[in-house]
């Protein structure tokens, strides 16, 4: 892995957060979990040789659960981290490539990077549902487990 890469992912990150007009403070921390969700990426791809959507889904839930972590911690919204931290896994190369292939005529190529590309969307979502429903279901359990001491 390219400490290149990490470095434009967690600046990337860092610029979007800039854009979507997060908090000052939290620039940083979202930078950190955007350089976090490129390294389990390319690990994933690049060291343990796994499919990119399956990369994108384990990557996206990292992002998702360390942002409910760090939202929690700086009683912040999730969507201060999570969303700029989820801006390195956005196949934005591979939709344009599906684009020109369609306009150089070469549609089954931009049909099956069209749907790598739907799927790997499909996977950010999935990922970030999962370990909010994941983070809730635990949240509710922690809570349910607390004796009523109201007198109600």
């Amino acid at each position: 892995m390219s400490w290149t890469a990490l470095y434009a992912s967690f600046f990337a990150t860092m610029a979007f957060g800039i854009l979507f007009n997060v908090p000052r403070k939290s620039l940083f921390t979202g930078g950190l979990v955007g350089m976090l969700g490129w390294a389990v990426f390319v690990t994933l791809t690049v060291n343990l040789e796994i499919d990119t959507i399956t990369a994108t889904l384990f990557a996206a839930f990292s992002v998702a659960t360390i942002s409910q972590i760090l939202a929690r911690f700086y009683k912040m919204p999730v969507t201060v981290f999570s969303i700029a931290g989820i801006i390195p896994l956005v196949p934005g190369g591979m939709a344009y490539a599906t684009i020109r292939q369609f306009i150089e005529n070469n549609y089954t190529e931009g049909v099956r990077l069209g749907t790598i590309t739907l799927l790997m969307a499909g996977s950010i979502a999935f990922g970030l549902i999962f370990s909010g429903v994941i983070t809730e279901t635990f949240s509710r359990k922690k809570g349910a487990s607390k004796p009523n001491l109201s007198g109600r």
